[in-house]
């Protein structure tokens, strides 16, 4: 960094970090710790604004930095966190993200009956769907699914629901992570 830099003001920097829940701003990385960095390199702009700053692990600060995250890419990162934060909670875009990573080959969630309000704007938006058919994951089994019992589903019906990402669900994340304008 060079000497007539000055370092980027405290609430600014904060603002940029609370902006990415102190995690890195690449959908698909999501570490932490994180510095905040440039979008359009310091050395051509020579001013802090909070639209060219992001929140980078140093892995993804290093990508950028080599080339393998262009320009084009951190702007739409940017600009989607906003978005996406804006209307959905931490909850809601970490059920988002395990539904894509995690729940392939895993199972579905269950979310309990009355916890329905924690992912709402998903649910409002039609992102996810509420489901009472499906699989249950029993906990210790690692080997896979397997259907539930009648006695199974009944007592399940009455706690929870399955969530599933809908076509739209899987358009938003595809977009976010591929960092393509959302709609």
């Amino acid at each position: 960094m060079s000497s007539d830099r000055p370092p980027i003001p405290a609430e600014l920097r904060r603002a940029v970090l609370v902006e990415a829940g102190h995690r890195c701003a690449i959908p698909t990385c999501r570490q932490y710790p994180v510095d905040v960095d440039h979008i359009i390199d310091w050395a051509k702009v020579r001013r802090h604004e909070f639209d060219n700053l992001i929140a980078l692990c140093p892995t993804c600060h290093a990508r950028k930095t080599r080339g393998e995250i262009d320009t084009k890419s951190m702007k739409q990162y940017k600009i989607n966190l906003g978005v996406l934060t804006s209307r959905y909670t931490d909850l809601e875009l970490r059920l988002l993200r395990w539904l894509v990573d995690y729940a392939p080959g895993r199972g579905r969630p269950m979310l309990p009956d009355g916890m329905y309000w924690a992912v709402g704007d998903l649910l409002f938006d039609g992102m996810i769907e509420l489901r009472e058919d499906g699989w249950l994951l029993p906990s210790g089994r690692p080997d896979g699914p397997r259907p539930i019992s009648f006695h199974e589903q009944q007592a399940t019906e009455r706690r929870a629901k399955y969530v599933s990402l809908t076509d739209k669900g899987r358009e938003l994340v595809r977009r976010w992570f591929g960092a393509k304008p959302l709609d």
